[in-house]
């Protein structure tokens, strides 16, 4: 079963940036669609952005122009790319299959925005 460990989260102030990266063990990790996840104390998780196998992406419309989703087969990893990070961004960002949630949560990675 795929596994999946969230890293590259942080503290940045506003306008700064961060690269989050999501780790998939297993196999047949190629076939999967992934999304990018978030939740906001006291919200529900949200989608952010979404890349499919064949590396269509989406995006929320709060996160266009500024989020880049990417996907490396051979590593087995999904990136999120964060410009221009605003204090609303804050929250926890997990990653899981898209458009199913697939597989186990993990434990996700802290983005904090402030200064």
């Amino acid at each position: 079963q795929v596994q999946l460990v969230e890293s590259g989260g942080g503290l940045v102030q506003p306008g700064g940036s961060l690269r989050l990266s999501c780790a998939a063990s297993g196999s047949h990790f190629s076939i999967y669609g992934m999304g990018w996840y978030r939740q906001a104390p006291g919200k529900q998780r949200e989608l952010v952005a979404s890349i499919t196998y064949n590396y269509i992406n989406n995006y929320a419309d709060s996160v266009k122009g500024r989020f880049t989703i990417s996907r490396d087969n051979v590593k087995n990893t999904v990136y999120l790319q964060m410009n221009s990070l605003k204090p609303e961004d804050t929250a926890v960002y997990y990653c899981n299959g898209y458009p199913g949630v697939a597989f186990p949560w993990g434990q996700g990675t802290q983005v904090t925005v402030s200064s």
